[in-house]
């Protein structure tokens, strides 16, 4: 699949709670860790070892219609335990197994309480090389 540049703004709220953490993703489109970010739907889980600097938690990216999307995996239900979301398995929401709260992987909302706030969000663009970058 070809891309062309995609830029996509941060998530509707950043005060989320969770700490702030400097984010430096780059990757080619072609990295089999990423290969479900070349369709509609698809969601990558990345821990804090998958060659990328920062972040709290992790990053989950999801190609949703509007382009690439990336948050941290830390719930913002109590950010202070830096609590890893997962994939709830319905390709459109993460989970937060320590409190039961889901975020929509479109924008990072809230979509299941407890949690009242969005996952933080960064900024994401493929260039002209088809390198996804991420950043905050």
């Amino acid at each position: 699949m070809v891309f062309c540049a995609l830029l996509t703004a941060c998530g509707k709220d950043n005060s989320s709670g969770i700490p702030v953490a400097s984010v430096q993703l780059n990757l080619p489109m072609t990295d089999p860790r990423i290969s479900k970010l070349n369709s509609i739907g698809g969601a990558v889980f990345l821990d804090l070892n998958q060659g990328y600097t920062g972040s709290v938690a992790g990053l989950v990216l999801y190609h949703g219609s509007a382009g690439i999307v990336a948050f941290d995996r830390c719930s913002s239900y109590q950010p202070e335990l830096k609590h890893a979301v997962v994939s709830d398995g319905s390709g459109f929401n993460a989970l937060d197994t320590y409190s039961g709260s889901k975020f929509s992987l479109q924008d990072g909302s809230p979509v299941k309480a407890p949690a009242t706030k969005s996952l933080r969000s960064y900024y994401v663009y493929v260039d002209g090389a088809q390198v996804l970058h991420v950043t905050n």
